[in-house]
């Protein structure tokens, strides 16, 4: 069982799966909330019927399963339908994590949570430490460009539609500044990593 639980996030390309993958391959065990949102709502969840409950039968496809992109359309169009879908998933992905990090057999264990700014450290209040994955506004940009194949105007919007980096680095414990190579993150993974180790109980 875990006595220590770090929450991980970071803007949107700013390396926060590369960062999850340098814990993972040193043995650290890592809760992602995006593939819990996803558990929250699978066919026979009690998530996903009570977002039937409330959204109808037009958010499931034709499969039984949640529409994604029917949903994604309809509370990006409607905020107080965002907030009833979230009020749905939220609660369930933040209990998700927390119970898969407590269970964790590895040293530590770390909860990715792409929007932890987003939501608020508040939320989370079984998080020990928050670390950030930060980055420049231009490399950032640059890699959005790059990844995803998009232009200049829609990666702007992405990054806007996100907490700032302030709000990001206002929450944070720890910090990595992500600006150079997978080698220099993975390094600076691996000294967080020894500091944890350190923190945790024997």
């Amino acid at each position: 069982m875990s006595a220590l639980i770090i929450g991980l996030t970071g803007g949107i390309a700013s390396g926060k799966t590369a960062a999850t993958h340098a814990f993972e391959a040193r043995g650290i065990f890592v809760s992602d909330a995006d593939l819990a949102a996803r558990a929250a709502v699978e066919p026979g969840s009690e998530g996903l019927a009570e977002v039937v409950a409330v959204f109808g039968r037009d958010a499931l496809a034709a499969d039984g399963r949640l529409d994604r992109a029917a949903m994604r359309r309809r509370v990006f169009e409607d905020p107080a339908a965002r907030h009833q879908l979230e009020a749905i998933i939220h609660p369930r992905v933040r209990a998700m994590l927390q119970q898969a990090c407590e269970d964790a057999d590895s040293p530590y264990a770390v909860a990715a949570i792409p929007l932890l700014a987003e939501g608020g450290r508040a939320a989370y209040p079984w998080l020990h430490r928050v670390l950030v994955i930060d980055v420049p506004h231009d490399v950032q940009m640059a890699r959005l460009l790059a990844r995803d194949g998009i232009d200049a105007h829609l990666a702007q919007k992405m990054v806007a539609a996100q907490a700032t980096q302030q709000a990001r680095l206002a929450i944070a414990d720890d910090v990595v500044v992500n600006d150079s190579t997978l080698d220099a993150l993975d390094a600076a993974i691996g000294a967080l990593d020894l500091r944890y180790r350190a923190m945790t109980p024997l």
